[in-house]
């Protein structure tokens, strides 16, 4: 597989959605919920059910995990709780929010340790204890070519943490201050960038020191500048535009999945940088929005090797469907 782009995805389909109260607070673009409760969790139940859909004809496999717990709420994000990795490895991240530490998921674990080549599980989960956190793949871009981790500063992004799986992972931590145009700092580096095989999607307008903005465009780029580095107004970050990711389907084709709401902030010159070497894969899910995450967060990527299958059917977790 490319090594930016995952072939194969994990999805949550929640069966009582509704944005999070308890993260509120510093998520700028999250939505109060209104309306009727259960309508909402009908229409993000759909909107999972239509996207995993839309990835599976596209050559992207699907495991569609079901969630009927009421007490998780984000439960659709599973990039916050747990990111694979080349080499066969696995890491579980500590989260900010308590009503979160439960989407933590052993038969998701299990699923993964029997269909793809799984040498090692890190568990951070610990460190919750001590207040220290690191919400995954949604804190952290990470650069799997030039080996580095992208991170704003904020709460959900513990520096000690960051260092410490950079460490055990290989990555060079690359952290830095954004803010929104309000003075509200970013709570997760995902919302602001996107790193695909060719280009990146990013806000370098929010990243507060001119210095750092810098290096982190000159870092994108690449040492030879094979990377388009598209920048994106506050408002495209705004709709969801940064909150991409770099897919593989059918033979090869790489796709970026992005939300519908994200595909109509870009502009015609972005979109015939991006066209270049990916086609636009727009997934509806103005619901799941609300809860101010987008297509990025609902997938957690598998950047492991499969297994031989014998029988594949009888392979798959209990409550897990690979979508076909």
């Amino acid at each position: 597989m490319p090594v930016q782009a995952p072939g194969a995805v994990v999805m949550i389909r929640p069966h009582r959605f509704t944005p999070n109260p308890d993260t509120a607070a510093d998520n700028a673009f999250q939505v109060p919920a209104t309306g009727d409760p259960e309508e909402l969790a009908r229409s993000a139940y759909l909107e999972v059910t239509r996207a995993a859909e839309v990835l599976e004809s596209a050559g992207v496999t699907v495991h569609l995990f079901d969630d009927e717990d009421a007490t998780r709420p984000d439960s659709v994000f599973p990039n916050n709780w747990f990111s694979t990795h080349a080499g066969g490895r696995v890491a579980l991240y500590p989260m900010y929010a308590a009503s979160r530490r439960t989407e933590r998921r052993p038969d998701i674990v299990e699923m993964l340790k029997s269909q793809y080549r799984v040498q090692d599980v890190i568990d951070y989960s610990g460190l919750e204890y001590d207040n220290i956190f690191l919400e995954g793949t949604g804190a952290m871009v990470l650069d799997h070519l030039s080996r580095i981790a992208y991170t704003a500063r904020s709460r959900r992004a513990d520096p000690v943490m960051l260092e410490r799986f950079c460490t055990a992972f290989g990555y060079e931590p690359m952290a830095f201050d954004a803010v929104d145009p309000s003075g509200t700092p970013v709570y997760h580096t995902n919302v602001l960038m996107c790193i695909a095989s060719g280009f990146v999607l990013i806000g370098l307008s929010m990243i507060t020191d001119p210095a750092r903005r810098a290096e982190v465009a000159e870092r994108l780029a690449g040492r030879r500048g094979t990377r388009a580095v598209l920048e994106l107004s506050p408002q495209q970050i705004h709709d969801f535009a940064g909150n991409a990711i770099e897919l593989e389907g059918h033979e090869g084709r790489r796709l970026l999945a992005l939300s519908t709401r994200a595909a109509a902030s870009l502009t015609d010159e972005q979109r015939d940088v991006i066209e270049q070497t990916c086609t636009l894969l727009p997934l509806d899910v103005p619901t799941i929005e609300l809860a101010g995450g987008s297509v990025r967060c609902m997938l957690a990527g598998i950047h492991l090797d499969s297994r031989p299958q014998v029988d594949s059917a009888s392979m798959v977790a209990p409550g897990a469907a690979t979508v076909r």
